[in-house]
C-alpha cells in the first residue's frame, strides 16, 4: 500500500479505492462464511420430511406418507421385473453402490408423492443426491425410459 501511495495521484485514488473495496468485501463474506458454518453445525429445526401436499383422505391408515406412496409403486413383483435392467451393483472399484432397489423406491416416490428431491426421506431412501444422481445418469442412458417400459403404472 506504502508504494502504491507514491505513483500519480489517479493511480493513488484507484488503489486505495481498490483497497477498501476489498476490506470490506472480505469482511461480509467473512460475516457470510461464519453464519453459514454455524448454521451447519447446528441442529435441524423442523425440517420437513414430507411433501407440502396433503396426504389423499381416503386413506385413514397411520403410515408415515413415505412408505405410503413408495410401497404400491415398487412390489416385489414390479421389482423382479426391472433387476435385469438394472446396472451391476458391485462397482468394479471404489465404494459399494446403494442398493438399486431402494434408489428406484426413492425416485418413485418423487413422482409419487409430487415432492422435491430434497424432501426424500432419507431414512428411507438414502441421500436426495444419490438418488437424483442415478436418476438423471439412468435417464441419460436411456435405462429409465425402458425400466417406466416395464412397469407402465
Amino acid at each position: 500500500m506504502i508504494l502504491a501511495m507514491t505513483g500519480p495521484i489517479e493511480e493513488q485514488d484507484f488503489r486505495l479505492g481498490w483497497s477498501l473495496w476489498r476490506r470490506a468485501h472480505q469482511a461480509v463474506a467473512k460475516r457470510c462464511h461464519k453464519a453459514a458454518h454455524a448454521a451447519k453445525h447446528q441442529p435441524p429445526r423442523g425440517r420437513l420430511l414430507e411433501p407440502a401436499r396433503p396426504a389423499p383422505t381416503t386413506s385413514t391408515t397411520t403410515m408415515p406418507l413415505s412408505t405410503r406412496i413408495s410401497a404400491p409403486l415398487l412390489t416385489d413383483k414390479n421389482w423382479e421385473l426391472v433387476r435385469a435392467l438394472m446396472p451391476p451393483q458391485k462397482p468394479r472399484t471404489g465404494r459399494p453402490r446403494k442398493d438399486n432397489r431402494t434408489v428406484l423406491a426413492g425416485m418413485l416416490w418423487v413422482f409419487g408423492s409430487g415432492g422435491s428431491w430434497r424432501d426424500l426421506p432419507e431414512e428411507e431412501f438414502g441421500p436426495w443426491p444419490t438418488v437424483y444422481g442415478r436418476y438423471r445418469k439412468w435417464r441419460e442412458e436411456g435405462l429409465w425410459q425402458r425400466i417406466v417400459k416395464v412397469l407402465q403404472f
